[in-house]
């Protein structure tokens, strides 16, 4: 019986529950997998004994990013990990917009203020500041061309703890078609959604958001998908991705930009889309099934 860890984090305040993880051990265990919802900070597991180990709901690792893509590349080693500890290490750093945008790949319009660099802030148009490594909109605000004190303030305090910012202009598009996000696993496209704006006008950057205002089913269309498809296959090293979400917003030109690329911990939305639950199930049956890594040991069975 192949032995699979859906891998989260603790419980914390600020931190929203996984209501996949028990349905993902449910369906698992009636596949035929043993199948258990594992923190990823547990000193007490064991990682060399699961088959696979699938990043779900790790949604604090943006207080320890470090810490977190130290543990990836450990598990990796040990067992089978999805995704990879690579791409890990890649994605959970906002500046790879810049790598898609090298690729060709269209993406909001960013720049990045790391510690020391002058707090240049656009004028003449709304703005968006938040930290490379991020989650959930945490440390994210929205504002207007007259609050340059305020976002000042925001850029001294991220940068006193450390976090590059990023500056992407305020995409107005949102506010009338909002966010899709393009879920994809075991390759294929599984299936879309669409949400409301999460920075609202106002909105301090240290408060809690929404993150999933308003989440409804969503129909890509050939634009979506073809963004989507180059910035997955623009992603460094061609690895195998168990699993990845495309947020998708339109541009100036009303045609669709990559927002985020989320190839970490994506909600999967499944409460949403319940139909998607035996297409998961089985592909990660079949990446249990995949070779471990050389390292790692065999492991009780």
């Amino acid at each position: 019986m192949p032995r699979v860890a859906l891998v989260t984090c603790r419980p914390r305040p600020g931190i929203a529950e996984d209501p996949d993880l028990p349905v993902l051990v449910r369906e698992l265990t009636g596949a035929g997998v043993e199948a258990a919802a594992v923190e990823w900070d547990d000193p007490a597991v064991d990682w060399a004994a699961f088959d696979l180990a699938v990043i779900r709901s790790t949604w604090d690792y943006s207080w320890r990013a470090a810490e977190f893509t130290a543990w990836a590349e450990r598990c990796g080693r040990l067992t089978r990990l999805a995704n990879p500890a690579d791409v890990v290490r890649w994605n959970t750093d906002k500046r790879y917009l810049g790598d898609l945008a090298a690729a060709g790949v269209p993406i909001v319009p960013t720049r990045y203020l790391a510690p020391g660099d002058p707090p240049d802030l656009p004028a003449g148009h709304a703005f968006v500041v938040k930290p490379t490594s991020g989650a959930g909109a945490r440390l994210a605000a929205r504002y207007t061309p007259d609050e340059h004190d305020t976002a000042r303030e925001q850029l001294r305090r991220m940068h006193a703890e450390g976090y590059t910012a990023m500056v992407q202009p305020y995409v107005t598009a949102i506010d009338r078609t909002g966010e899709r996000a393009l879920q994809f696993f075991g390759g294929r496209l599984l299936h879309s959604s669409r949400k409301g704006a999460v920075l609202r006008p106002g909105t301090p950057y240290d408060a809690r958001k929404t993150a999933q205002p308003g989440l409804t089913p969503w129909t890509p269309d050939a634009a979506e998908r073809e963004v989507a498809e180059r910035a997955l296959a623009a992603v460094p090293g061609a690895p195998e991705l168990l699993y990845a979400r495309v947020d998708l917003v339109d541009g100036a030109d009303g045609r669709p930009q990559v927002m985020e690329l989320e190839l970490v911990e994506p909600n999967l939305f499944l409460s949403l889309h319940p139909a998607s639950l035996p297409a998961v199930t089985a592909a990660i049956v079949t990446a249990a099934a995949g070779p471990r890594p050389r390292s790692a040991g065999a492991g009780p069975r």
